[in-house]
């Protein structure tokens, strides 16, 4: 009964003025979120699973559904600048209507009048926080395996007899010939390769039989031989299996985001287990990725923190420079975490200062700007 009254007396606490404020600011952030994420879309991701497609012959409904599932990764980024346009644009208007200086006039302080804004960002911490943690280390990792299943599937004609594939180098020279036997419930059999990509030599590679994966070929009991210009055999290899990579290699390519495959509790046991093992490079890449599942979802705040104090025009201003303000603001924040995070990797920033130089920036000019403001309200 305790707790319910306490929850009864918070409800009955949210004034007309917060759920005022409250309306205007949830409005526009769904419209920032809708904005930014598709903004995001088009000129990033997008593109990126477009040129995957192309380099990797990825099937399009394949891609389709990569995209679909790494929609929470991008609206993991696009939630703070959603607050922070819906923070600007809204105390923005109400400065222009002269809204503030009537709720100063009337003794309403800009602590009171912000204090529903910081509540929601801190909501949408939280919420970004659990999406970060919850659904973008499994959406990750079923795209990434979706993405190894269709690579593992592609030019696979099942039942077909007697087909060749075709490898071009970059000026559409012939690279390589793979003549199959037939294949059978996706595995290759009787295959020949024709290699001419080394100078004078040619690499004749016979094997029983063969699957694909991300990273070419995989062929199991056969044989390779190394024929000079003259048609001699210069030398023969036996395998029992052998990997013949077969264009680009899109498993390293998909590996570059296994941190994001796990959570902050996962990825922390991961890095106490194989720190010492992992290049210097790859083991900033991941304890910065730590940090970060942190320092992101603070974004929010920090952003809020920061748009606040310049939302709040002079009423002399007549025209709205929230959204202006807003693309500069994230634009300077993004353009801090781009430059910490490359220093972070190639070791020249510390992880921890990597992930979190953004935030501290953000928050000492807020600290700054807010505290003038508080005072210095026109």
């Amino acid at each position: 009964m305790a707790v319910r009254k306490k929850v009864k007396e918070k409800i009955n606490s949210i004034t007309l003025l917060d759920k005022y404020i409250l309306k205007q600011v949830v409005e526009v952030f769904i419209m920032g979120v809708c904005v930014f994420t598709s903004i995001i879309f088009a000129s990033d991701t997008f593109i990126t699973l477009i040129k995957q497609i192309s380099l990797f012959g990825i099937p399009f409904k394949v891609a389709l559904m990569m995209i679909i599932l790494n929609l929470p990764q991008v609206i993991v980024m696009t939630i703070p600048m959603g607050v922070l346009l819906a923070t600007v644009m809204t105390l923005n208007g109400l400065s222009l209507k002269s809204e503030i200086t009537v709720m100063r006039a009337c003794g309403i302080g800009l602590n009171r009048i912000a204090k529903p804004i910081f509540v929601f960002a801190i909501l949408m911490s939280i919420f970004s926080f659990f999406i970060n943690e919850s659904v973008v280390p499994v959406m990750t990792k079923q795209s990434k395996d979706l993405a190894l299943w269709a690579l593992g599937q592609k030019n696979i004609p099942d039942g077909k007899q007697n087909f060749v594939f075709k490898e071009l180098n970059s000026d559409g020279i012939l690279k390589r010939l793979f003549y199959v036997g037939y294949c059978e419930d996706k595995t290759l059999h009787n295959i020949t390769v024709l290699d001419t990509s080394k100078d004078g030599t040619i690499q004749v590679l016979q094997a029983e039989e063969g699957k694909t994966s991300p990273s070419g070929w995989d062929f199991q009991k056969g044989a390779v031989y190394t024929v000079g210009q003259e048609g001699k055999i210069l030398n023969t290899t036996l395998f029992e299996d052998s990997n013949v990579k077969f264009g680009l290699d899109m498993s390293k390519e998909l590996n570059k985001n296994m941190a994001k495959e796990m959570n902050f509790t996962q990825l922390m046991k991961f890095i106490a287990k194989n720190l010492n093992t992992l290049e210097e490079h790859q083991k900033n890449v991941v304890v910065i990725e730590l940090y970060d599942k942190l320092a992101l979802p603070l974004t929010t705040i920090a952003l809020v923190l920061i748009g606040v104090p310049l939302a709040i025009t002079p009423p002399r201003v007549r025209y709205n420079r929230g959204f202006l303000f807003s693309i500069l603001i994230i634009f300077a924040y993004y353009l801090i975490r781009a430059l910490s995070i490359s220093f972070g990797e190639t070791g020249a920033l510390a992880p921890f200062l990597a992930a979190w130089m953004p935030n501290i920036v953000l928050t000492l000019a807020g600290v700054v700007l807010y505290y003038k403001k508080v005072y210095t309200i026109e």
